[in-house]
């Protein structure tokens, strides 16, 4: 585990922060059919919330409607008993001669209501049933409903019981022990009460359904206003995450605007401004810092330049020095002028990334990259004829705009590249092609392959592959660099796909207008020189 500090502490990081991005991308595709975001789970709580409260006071107050309307019938009841007591008397309501008349003693009494139910029960079974009809007349009832109040128990307590063909009622049952084992029932209908319940049931529904949504609207609008501060740092934060904050001079003027600071999600604005600031800082720091190491590494360039040129013409004034030297002096005076070719190369090209790096201008002229790789492809096969050379060039110009010096140097990088990574006999395929608007080259070989730990850090500067990718050594680790910096300075782009036995890197570069395209090579002697080339 690296700390602060350590080697390689801030390329773990980097690592560690891609690998959370990407499993934070994965997880939000995984939920992106069912977003829930802090506004709508905030208002679900609310609606869950509003529901069970609406619930639990509707359940109640229909609860206690229904029993204070049964209450009131019970009380009813207990008057139409108390009417047919006093109807009745103290003698023992016995079955007069006629039945039909028996209902009647209990039915005929003033202020007994429309649709009440009255029974005589004798012991044994014996009932004699009727009812009031909504016209004042009392009839008997069938067996089937007189068996119904004749079971009810003769406690003086009233009781529910459904009547076939009558519905639902409050029935009590009383008896004396002077009546000789006669008992009285009456009952009452529950429908005005059932139908009250319902409607009162169906009322507290639609009204709590309107509070509902009243309430959703009302506290959607002010979740929203309640979290527009964050939505601000969400816009902000969105707005600093496409700002090329890689390299460059960045001017992070972005902040959130902060109203009250004493809240929480105002708090949160002002930390997030708080962290930009810093940021910014950090940013300029960085700036400043790589500034002055781009200047050094320019300057000591350029004033290595004059040196190592001396270096070079003394040891070649000494080999051409008329006398005969010894042998190991030829042999120190050849290592010098190597090294001396070497270091002026080194040299050359921090020059030119350190150039690169300040942003200055290139030049803009119709480069035919046609003509430009196959030249680039004949110097690598005079210095690599130990491989196999191809170049593949489509019918359609491959004319772009740029500095064709540069241009030519990302041909060479890539065809060296390949000629130095790979082991004797390797193929090595330049070609080019037009896709839309773009110029496509690409360089093949079916080589070892890179290695899959330098594929992140193969286009960095000093990145050497040299131990996996070949036998050879010699590589300054700066020359896949240097594609990168001119083919992005030439708002292009440089890709590289390797595995075993097969490698490619693939540069895209805006192609030249119609107009610049006229200013380039015909095709016809770029096709002359391909045939020598190859």
């Amino acid at each position: 585990m690296t700390h602060p500090g350590d080697p390689g502490f801030a390329a773990a990081s980097r690592a560690e922060a891609q690998a959370t991005t990407t499993r934070s991308t994965t997880d939000a595709a995984r939920r992106r059919r069912r977003p829930w975001t802090l506004h709508r789970r905030l208002l679900a709580i609310v609606a869950v919330l509003l529901i069970a409260v609406s619930a639990v006071i509707g359940i109640i107050s229909v609860a206690v409607f229904h029993t204070s309307s049964v209450g009131r019938l019970d009380a009813s009841l207990g008057e139409a008993i108390s009417r047919a007591n006093i109807a009745i008397g103290g003698q023992p309501p016995g079955f007069p001669g006629d039945p039909d008349d028996a209902p009647g003693l209990v039915l005929n009494i003033p202020g007994q209501q429309a649709g009440t139910l009255a029974a005589l029960v004798r012991a044994g079974d014996e009932v004699r049933a009727g009812y009031i009809t909504e016209g004042g007349r009392v009839l008997d009832l069938p067996e089937e409903v007189s068996s119904v109040l004749g079971d009810v128990p003769a406690d003086g307590d009233p009781h529910t019981i459904t009547v076939p063909r009558f519905g639902d009622y409050r029935a009590i049952a009383t008896t004396r022990p002077e009546w000789n084992g006669v008992s009285i029932v009456l009952a009452l209908p529950l429908a005005d009460v059932n139908a009250q319940t319902t409607q009162l049931a169906i009322t507290v529904a639609i009204v709590a359904a309107g509070g509902l949504l009243l309430a959703l609207a009302i506290g959607s609008a002010v979740v929203r206003r309640a979290l527009s501060p964050l939505a601000e740092v969400t816009a902000t934060a969105q707005r600093v995450s496409e700002l090329p904050l890689d390299r460059g001079d960045v001017a992070l003027a972005e902040r959130v605007p902060v109203d009250d600071d004493g809240t929480e999600v105002g708090r949160l604005g002002t930390a997030f401004n708080r962290m930009l600031g810093h940021v910014a800082s950090a940013l300029t720091a960085r700036e400043q810092s790589e500034q002055k190491v781009r200047r050094f590494v320019a300057d000591a360039s350029h004033e290595l330049r004059t040196p190592l040129a001396s270096i070079r013409g003394y040891a070649e004034l000494t080999r051409l020095h008329g006398g005969e030297l010894p042998p190991d002096v030829v042999h120190a005076i050849g290592r010098i002028e190597s090294e001396s070719v070497r270091m002026t190369e080194l040299v050359e090209d921090l020059l030119l990334l350190a150039r690169l790096d300040e942003g200055r201008e290139l030049a803009a002229d119709p480069v035919d990259m046609g003509r430009v790789v196959v030249e680039a492809l004949g110097d690598a096969q005079a210095a690599g004829p130990d491989h196999d050379w191809e170049v593949r060039l489509p019918d359609a110009p491959t004319v772009v705009m740029g500095d064709e010096p540069r241009l030519r140097q990302v041909v060479m990088n890539l065809l060296a590249n390949a000629r130095v990574h790979t082991p004797e006999g390797t193929s090595v395929v330049a070609s080019l092609a037009r896709d839309g608007d773009e110029v496509v080259l690409t360089v093949e070989d079916d080589g070892p392959g890179i290695p899959p730990q330098l594929a992140d850090t193969l286009f960095e500067r000093f990145a050497r592959g040299d131990s996996s990718r070949s036998r050879r050594a010699g590589s300054t680790g700066l020359g896949l660099a240097i594609v990168r910096a001119v083919v992005e300075a030439h708002d292009g782009d440089v890709s590289v796909e390797s595995g075993p036995g097969a490698t490619r890197f693939t540069v895209r570069l805006p192609a030249a207008t119609a107009g610049a395209r006229a200013v380039a090579e015909p095709p016809a002697s770029v096709e002359a020189r391909v045939g020598r080339a190859v």
